[in-house]
């Protein structure tokens, strides 16, 4: 066993710039991956665009206000302990409020019956996982 600390396997920020400029001067016309965008065509991007999975629909659900959700039934799960709370958008709305967020309701809802309960802020609740049923 060594004293010696773990820096000694790390390169010197001197070396690790060295590294660099060879890296760059064995190609100097490569140019980043994430460049290649105007390479695929148009109708590509339309049909993944017109995909249903690329709605994103959870993440606008979660957004909207309860008075502009058209499903019946909201569902929220958590995460940390599987529990699941559904609540009909009517009582929603009537306990919480049209202009509340579901995404606020919903974390409310899964917080009023946690289980997890340590004493530390940041570790107490659940961690809502907005479904679409």
């Amino acid at each position: 066993m060594n004293d010696r600390p773990a820096s000694w396997r790390m390169p010197t920020p001197k070396q690790m710039e060295k590294l660099a400029a060879e890296a760059a001067r064995k190609s100097p016309g490569a140019a980043p991956a994430a460049a290649s965008d105007g390479a695929l065509p148009a109708e590509y991007w339309e049909s993944v665009l017109k995909d249903p999975r690329a709605g994103a629909d959870g993440i606008r659900m979660r957004n909207r206000r309860l008075s502009e959700i058209p499903r019946h039934v909201l569902r929220v799960a958590c995460r940390r302990c599987d529990r699941t709370v559904e609540i009909q958008t009517a009582d929603a709305v009537r306990l919480f409020g049209g202009n509340a967020v579901w995404k606020d309701v919903g974390q409310r809802l899964l917080d009023d019956t946690c289980r997890q309960r340590t004493g530390s802020h940041e570790d107490d609740g659940c961690w809502p996982a907005f479904d679409v049923p």
